[in-house]
This record gives C-alpha cells, sequence and structure tokens, in this order.
C-alpha cells in the first residue's frame, strides 16, 4: 500500500486517539447460553491483534458484534469511533471469512473486479491482486485454484475498499509456506501505514510471531491480553526433555516427582512438563542414561492450554 492510498485508510472522522475498537462491558446471550460474559476490550489503531480462545470461547461472537452482524445484550460496541452497521456502511471495515463467497466459474480478476463494482469507490483491481500476491492467477478460474489461492482472493476483495480495520478468521488456511510468508509479510507493512488487523487462528505460532498483542478468551471473558512474551510468562513451569533409554519405562517414576503435571513418551525421547526443573533434571542425571537434556520455558501452546483450558478459573 503506497502512501497516497493512506488517505482512504484514514477516512474515520475519529482521531488517532480514538480506539480500532471498543468493547465495553459486553454482553451476549441466547437464550439461557451467555456466550459473551462482560467482555472489556480495546485495539488501538495500527495494532496487529491475535483474539484467541479454544472452541466456544466466544470468540466468533464477539467479532459478529464488531462486524454489526448482531448486537450486545448489554454494554457498548464502537468501531472507530462509530457504530458497527455505520462503519461498515462507509467501508472502514472488511473481513476475511474461512470459507464462502466465492464464484467457481468466475476467473480470479473477474471475482475482484465484479466486488469492486459493488463499491462507490475502491482501490485498482490490479493493485490488490499484486498485495495478495495473485496477480500470476488473475485469469484461473476460481474453482481450479487451491484452498489457500482461494483464501488469499478473499484477501484481495477485502483490501478493494481500503479498509482501516481488517478482520481475519483462519486467514492463512490452505496456503503453503510461501503464500503464508508473503502474506504476513503485507499484514505488517499494512500495519505500519495505519491498518488495523484483528486476527483469529489455531496457528499458534503465527499469532506469537507476527502479533504485537496477544487476547486470549475463555467462556466469553479476556483471560490474558499483552505481548507473546508476557502471555508466555503467565504459563507457570518448565519443560524438561532428554533422550533416555527405554524412555517409557521412566514415565510412571517421572510422573510422581513433586510439582510434575505432565510427562509424555516420545520414542526415546521423554518430555516433562514440571514446576520444579531441577528435580526432574537431577532425577534423570542420576537415576538414567539421560543425555542432550534440554530445559526451557513454556511456549505459547503451553500458555494457550493453561489460560484457556477447563481446569483455569473463570
Amino acid at each position: 500500500m503506497t502512501t497516497s492510498q493512506l488517505g482512504s485508510v484514514s477516512r474515520t472522522p475519529s482521531t488517532p486517539a480514538v480506539p480500532a475498537i471498543s468493547l465495553d462491558g459486553v454482553t451476549k446471550t441466547f437464550g439461557s447460553v451467555e456466550a459473551v460474559r462482560g467482555l472489556d476490550l480495546e485495539i488501538h489503531q495500527g495494532e496487529v491483534v491475535a483474539f484467541l480462545g479454544p472452541n466456544g470461547a466466544g470468540k466468533t461472537t464477539s467479532i459478529d458484534m464488531v462486524l454489526g452482524l448482531s448486537r450486545p445484550t448489554s454494554g457498548e460496541v464502537r468501531v472507530l469511533g462509530l457504530e458497527p452497521r455505520e462503519a461498515i456502511a462507509r467501508g472502514l471495515v472488511s473481513a476475511v471469512m474461512q470459507s464462502g463467497g466465492l464464484v467457481k466459474d468466475l476467473t480470479v480478476r473477474e471475482t475482484v473486479a465484479y466486488t469492486a463494482s459493488l463499491f462507490a469507490d475502491t482501490r485498482p483491481v490490479d493493485d490488490v491482486l499484486a498485495d495478495a500476491g495473485i496477480t500470476e492467477l488473475a485469469g484461473r478460474k476460481v474453482g481450479a485454484c487451491s484452498g489457500g489461492e482461494q483464501q488469499r482472493l478473499r484477501f484481495a476483495m477485502a483490501l478493494l475498499p481500503d479498509p482501516a480495520l481488517l478482520l481475519l478468521d483462519e486467514p492463512t488456511t490452505g496456503m503453503d509456506v510461501e503464500g503464508r510468508r508473503r502474506f504476513w509479510s503485507t499484514i505488517r507493512a499494512d500495519a505500519r501505514q495505519g491498518r488495523t488487523i484483528m486476527f483469529a487462528t489455531h496457528y499458534l505460532e503465527e499469532a506469537d510471531q507476527y502479533a504485537d498483542r496477544i487476547v486470549l478468551v475463555r467462556h466469553g471473558q479476556v483471560v490474558a491480553d499483552g505481548t507473546g512474551a508476557e502471555i508466555k510468562s503467565l504459563a507457570s513451569g518448565r519443560t524438561v526433555r532428554a533422550t533416555v533409554t527405554s524412555a517409557g519405562d521412566h514415565a510412571d517414576a517421572l510422573s510422581r516427582i513433586a510439582g510434575v503435571e505432565g510427562v509424555e513418551v516420545r520414542g526415546d525421547v521423554v518430555v516433562v512438563h514440571t514446576r520444579d526443573s531441577d528435580a526432574v533434571a537431577r532425577h534423570l542425571l542420576t537415576t538414567t542414561d539421560a543425555h542432550d537434556l534440554e530445559i526451557t520455558a513454556q511456549g505459547l501452546e503451553e500458555a494457550f492450554i493453561s489460560l484457556t483450558g477447563e481446569d483455569h478459573a473463570a
């Protein structure tokens, strides 16, 4: 995105101090089911935020309210200082969903051009094809594109109105390694120019690598909010990994060591999750033939499980 295109990204009448997304005490109920429970969240303009949680955590319901597809039971949702539907109507918000919305008999270019015809003002078709990395696919029928290529097409369509806020649901599903790398390079470049990106993904390594902030939700509430490093620091304990002959024979003894929370055996490699890594290392080095021993802090996956699992206090 060039500097000249920033005018449309900053079309909002708000000032930079106004949050891109603001949820204040938001609840959403469906009969007796409370999908969102007093959600408070503020996302600033230009941030790349990963919105993570297990199935049923309230992510989709929250995103639907940001997109104006549903209204909160209580509380307030604002998008760039506006009601969500008003922000959508002004072309300030786009979304890339995981599936749907494509006509298989049209070519990639025809699909983007048709979508552009639905807006009063859009970026040039060639520009969004280039940004999405699908210029070479312009003449291909959508039905002949792979799942990852179709996802990049949806991304190109979302870029047409040059939105100030972009919501992504599993954006890199089906993409190969090069496609993912190019996609995230474009996302980071857009963020530097002022676009706000909020995405949901099951690829935790992408959240860790590319998000400025990670927001973890469980049972309709935020349970953690911070950088990848800050989120990982909330997961207690460490992981001890070592190569041991007949590793499975030692699993029971390792599991009985105080502080051990889990033991995994992968061939001749044993992986121990523990709050007392010294005790585990001492046991392995003095009672087994362990070698290549490593002690590491918990990663984002461990933090995710720890903070969103059923045994975590709500």
